[in-house]
């Protein structure tokens, strides 16, 4: 089972230029998370953070009750074996085959023997739909293969914790979809506690039990994910709506002036973007055999005992939703399942 991250007031600067601050959130145990927000906003750096390759000025960082910001170096090697880490372009190495790639991590912090390799990486190769690729070369592979890849490799060691750096990142909606129940699955199999770093909609609307932003330096919002799909916050709406109108603009945040401008065109019936989502979307869930996501009761369960404090139409959405899914879980999206299937095949015959 995963372990809790938690962060308190962390500050984060290059040089000069404050990347974000005070940011303290909670990733509970064993349930998925995504950190949202327009390029440029530090969702990376946070990432690397939370692995300490890079140290925040100020504030602390406790991966399963220890301080990360504190401990020695002997310390934070021991705790880095708690997270597997799946990095944008999938950071395989160009001269290794898949299943060297995936071996790697175990022949190099493990005193296991090769059969107990090969068992632990033909297991995870199975998991991410590569059987029958390992001898193949990142080179010689799709772009959604080597996200894979990265995958298994990031899930040899058994991770209490997952870091996901912008899973869609090259890849198109089918596979950035297939990746992403990829993702849903491994938790519900081994209830690790994910983070999700990303600014695709579709996946944060769909994935995470826990939804994360950051704008303008600060962490704006974190919740579960009832909770953000019915914020009324400018800046959480705007994002998951894929708006023009609210705060964030092309290259920096817009003044006052220029939002009243866009908002009367919005009044006029001039909708710069895609049409407001009404309710809450359905969850994607685990393929059916799975086991059911533990994480998914355990958030409805915080979400009711918070209901209380939203405002009344965020009260009726919720309910309305907890009301519909009360079975412990949600429908997976049925446009995608037979994509599914297809991709793997097409990634396998076509490389």
């Amino acid at each position: 089972m995963g372990v809790e991250v938690r962060t308190e007031g962390i500050t984060k600067s290059f040089g000069s230029q404050r990347i974000w601050q005070d940011v303290t959130l909670t990733l509970p145990t064993g349930e998925v998370s995504a950190l949202l927000g327009p390029s440029g906003t530090g969702k990376s750096v946070f990432l690397k953070s939370l692995i300490g390759l890079l140290r925040p000025e100020r504030g602390s960082i406790y991966i399963d009750g220890t301080d990360i910001t504190t401990c020695s170096n002997k310390e934070l090697y021991e705790i880095r074996k708690l997270f597997g880490v799946l990095f944008q372009d999938g950071a395989l190495f160009g001269s290794m085959n898949l299943y060297d790639n995936v071996a790697f991590p175990l022949r190099e912090h493990t005193k296991k023997s090769e059969s107990d390799i090969k068992k632990i990486v033909m297991e995870k190769l199975e998991l991410t739909g590569l059987l029958g690729a390992e001898g193949k070369l990142p080179g010689e592979i799709s772009g959604g293969m080597r996200k894979r890849a990265g995958l298994a490799r990031a899930l040899v060691l058994d991770p209490q914790i997952i870091l996901v750096d912008e899973p869609d990142s090259g890849l198109d909606p089918v596979r950035t979809t297939y990746l992403s129940q990829l993702l849903i699955d491994i938790n519900a199999q081994i209830d690790a506690t994910i983070l999700i770093v990303t600014h695709n909609i579709n996946l944060a609307r769909l994935v995470p039990d826990n939804i994360g932003m950051l704008f303008r330096r600060q962490l704006v919002m974190f919740g579960p994910r009832e909770v953000l799909l019915t914020s009324d916050e400018p800046v959480v709406k705007q994002f998951l709506n894929g708006r023009m109108i609210g705060p964030i603009g092309m290259s920096e945040e817009k003044d006052e002036t220029q939002m009243a401008r866009e908002q009367a065109l919005a009044d006029a019936g001039h909708n710069h973007g895609t049409e407001e989502v009404e309710g809450i979307i359905p969850q994607m869930r685990a393929t059916p055999g799975m086991p059911v996501r533990q994480a998914v009761q355990r958030r409805r369960e915080r979400v009711r005992q918070i209901m209380h404090t939203l405002p009344h139409s965020a009260q009726v959405a919720i309910q309305e939703s907890l009301d519909a899914n009360g079975d412990g879980d949600t429908q997976v999206i049925p446009a995608y399942q037979g994509a599914f299937d297809t991709t793997v095949r097409h990634d396998l015959t076509n490389g």
